[in-house]
Formats: C-alpha cells, structure tokens, sequence
C-alpha cells in the first residue's frame, strides 16, 4: 500500500509529494498539466529571482522524482474515496490505495466535496494550519482552501505543511524537516559538493 497519494501536480501537490518523499514514505502523485503555473513567470518565489513558470514546474518535478517519488502525470483522478482506514483513488489506469490523501486540485474542490469535506461559507475546503480537512488523514492544499488568495509559494507552502503533518504521525512527534549541509548527499540528481 502506498503511504501518500496526491492528487494534483501544482506547487502544492508537488510539494507535498517531495517533502513525504524525500523523508522516506511512498509517494503516488497524479498531474494532469492544468495548473496555472504555465502562464506565470515567478519574480517573487523566494530563492528565485526570475523563472518562466513552466520552467519552474520542470524544475519542481525533478525535485519530486529525484526523492523518489512516482509521479503519474498525465493519469486523471475521477473518483476518491475513505474506506476507513485508507484512502482510494481511481483513474482510467486502475485504482490506488494508500493511509493518506493530499489533494492539490486548485480551484477545483469536487473530489473534497465527494469525500465529505466540511466546507467553509465561502465555499473552500476548511482546514486547520496543518491542512488536514474533517476527513482524518485527508489533506486540503493552495487554491482549495483559499477563497481568491492564491499564490505559488503559499500553495508549496500548503503543501509542505501538509507532508509534515503526515510525517509527524508517521514518524513520531512534531518531526522537522531541517537540513544541514552535512546532510545534503545529493540535490537535484547530482552529488552535493564535498
């Protein structure tokens, strides 16, 4: 069974699945290549001081696959669902199970809503600060949970806070993904300077 299923291939979905990844748990992401960020250009991601949206989104999902995890681009989710002690999600390829669900689906809130997500009165899909929706082990992240306040590094953001929160439970408490440069064996596919 894998750990963590993410739906949606956006900063936030990609950040969630990279930081589960990279700190050891199984990691299934869906994208369809709908996200806005082909037609951004970021001035303003901290760390970056220009990048063509598109561009960044290849560099983001190198990042996710070079932690290992398995990315399904192009394989749309049409159906998930809480069987009680795990999550299941459907596309045209097959179905798919896991402990969690982070959903990362921008504006788009229906596979909450078919879940059972409770719903703010805006119409978004109520969180608390971890991003853990009404549907325990279910994740809510970027546009979902924020009614016209949207912005690329609050999604990762979102999403990061997400695969803390799942790696808290897993691992133990409050866990902190924090790196030194002692630590850093590898980045980006490549050997770290020594």
């Amino acid at each position: 069974m894998t750990s963590v299923l993410v739906v949606g291939g956006g900063p936030a979905g990609l950040s969630a699945a990279l930081f589960a990844a990279k700190n050891g748990l199984d990691v299934t992401v869906f994208g369809t290549d709908e996200t806005w960020m082909h037609k951004a250009h970021l001035f303003n991601y901290p760390g970056i001081g220009s990048i063509g949206g598109t561009e960044f989104m290849g560099v983001t999902r190198q990042q996710a696959d070079d932690f290992g995890a398995d990315r399904r681009q192009g394989e749309a989710v049409a159906d998930v669902e809480d069987g009680g002690d795990g999550f299941a999600v459907t596309t045209d390829d097959g179905e798919y199970e896991a402990s969690y669900l982070v959903l990362a689906t921008g504006a788009d809130r229906s596979l909450a809503e078919d879940l059972g997500c409770a719903m703010t009165d805006d119409g978004v899909v109520d969180v608390g600060v971890d991003m853990e929706t009404s549907v325990a082990d279910a994740y809510a992240t970027g546009a979902m949970v924020r009614f016209e306040e949207w912005q690329a590094v609050i999604a990762a953001g979102d999403g990061a806070a997400a695969a803390l929160n799942i790696l808290s439970k897993e691992k133990g408490d409050h866990f902190h993904d924090f790196d030194v440069p002692a630590d850093a064996t590898e980045a980006f596919g490549t050997m770290a300077d020594g």
